[in-house]
């Protein structure tokens, strides 16, 4: 279990900015995590429209609370 979410926060941001990915190997990530959705069936979807009430009913909310503070 984390216990000091900070440290290991400073640690990710290190460990982020002394890794680089050229473009070749991050479209080589892309196109490997794409495939896998497709096998699993979960890309492409089948309707993008799907439940996009919902999502814009959340982002009214959470837009309206940014707002605030």
């Amino acid at each position: 279990m984390i216990k000091n979410t900070e440290l290991l926060e400073r640690f990710e941001y290190k460990q982020l900015r002394k890794e680089t990915l050229s473009y070749k190997d991050a479209l080589k990530i892309y196109e490997s995590m794409w495939l896998e959705a497709k096998a699993l069936g979960i890309l492409p979807l089948k309707n993008p429209m799907d439940g996009i009430e919902v999502k814009i009913r959340i982002s009214r909310i959470l837009n309206s609370c940014s707002k605030t503070f």
